[in-house]
């Protein structure tokens, strides 16, 4: 093939795509809108699990010794908790820790300043590696001789869990399903040039052009779906992601949700819409072409 033909490939693709309008329109269109919806779902999981990570790291939970334990039979427990799977750490805290901590939590509150450290329990603050696996974990420790009671916040550890496990679900099944409209769309927006042009290309094949030669403006064509479709929704995606930030930092409620900034994730967010966009635009080409160059 050559260098000049790529010149002719670009500009007889790029005909194509301005030859119908609306349909092309509607092909770039359905590719944002799949790009869009598939990251969207897509950072929404990306965020609950790192969501889920944090809470990995600063959940913790607690383990009450029984009242019948001394100090040392408590402290005794720490190897026994620790043995169990997916705990990571299992840190004694005494009686006195305990209301030291009470007082300092609430400095303000004179009336919590002179506690009695008996009406305190020994206990243990316990880390898990998953949180998936917090109700077994939990489950484990309360069984442990020696704890009296367990005191684990399992709904919010769920919630987040679940938030993840549904976004990875829906991104996957809708990833699938706009997939396969894209590039039936697009598809047919190529044979719509293809049928006008189908005297043209007998001629050329009457003359012996090649396949490739016919084929690849209809491919540059659907590059140019594909990459169109990428950019537009590249930066609808970053303008939808930053309106979502503000608004969940400036909602009072929603403190504890930690948005990642896009800053760290526009570059594999670009990626995989350029390579997405160029899939869905090239496939469908290839698709559309396929019959007319049959023999």
């Amino acid at each position: 093939m050559a260098k000049h033909d790529f010149g002719y490939f670009a500009h007889e693709g790029l005909s194509n795509m301005f030859s119908h309008g609306f349909m092309s329109f509607a092909a770039i269109g359905i590719t944002v809108a799949c790009l869009l919806i598939m990251g969207t779902f897509t950072l929404v999981a990306v965020n609950a699990n790192g969501l889920l990570k944090d809470l990995e790291q600063e959940n913790e939970i607690l383990a009450y010794v029984d009242d019948t334990y001394t100090e040392q039979e408590a402290k005794a427990l720490q190897k026994k908790l620790e043995a169990i799977p997916n705990v990571t750490s299992a840190t004694y805290i005494s009686k006195q820790q305990a209301t030291a901590d009470f007082a300092a939590r609430y400095p303000e509150e004179q009336l919590f300043q002179n506690l009695d450290p008996e009406i305190f329990r020994d206990r243990y603050a316990i880390k898990v590696a998953d949180l998936e696996q917090q109700g077994q974990t939990v489950e484990k420790i309360e069984n442990t001789p020696g704890i009296a009671k367990v005191n684990a916040h399992e709904e919010i550890a769920g919630g987040f869990v679940t938030v993840r496990n549904v976004a990875t679900v829906v991104c996957v099944a809708l990833i699938a399903i706009l997939f396969v409209v894209s590039v039936f769309i697009i598809s047919n927006t190529i044979k719509l040039t293809t049928f006008d042009r189908r005297e043209e290309i007998a001629i050329m094949r009457m003359v012996g052009a090649t396949n490739g030669f016919i084929r690849w403006p209809f491919v540059y064509e659907g590059f140019l779906f594909g990459i169109l479709g990428a950019a537009v929704a590249f930066f609808l995606q970053w303008g939808l992601y930053e309106a979502v930030s503000r608004g969940v930092a400036n909602n009072d409620t929603l403190q504890l949700i930690h948005i990642i900034p896009f800053q760290q994730l526009w570059i594999p967010v670009a990626v995989v819409f350029a390579a997405a966009g160029i899939l869905i635009g090239v496939g469908g080409s290839l698709s559309a072409i396929r019959k007319f160059l049959q023999v």
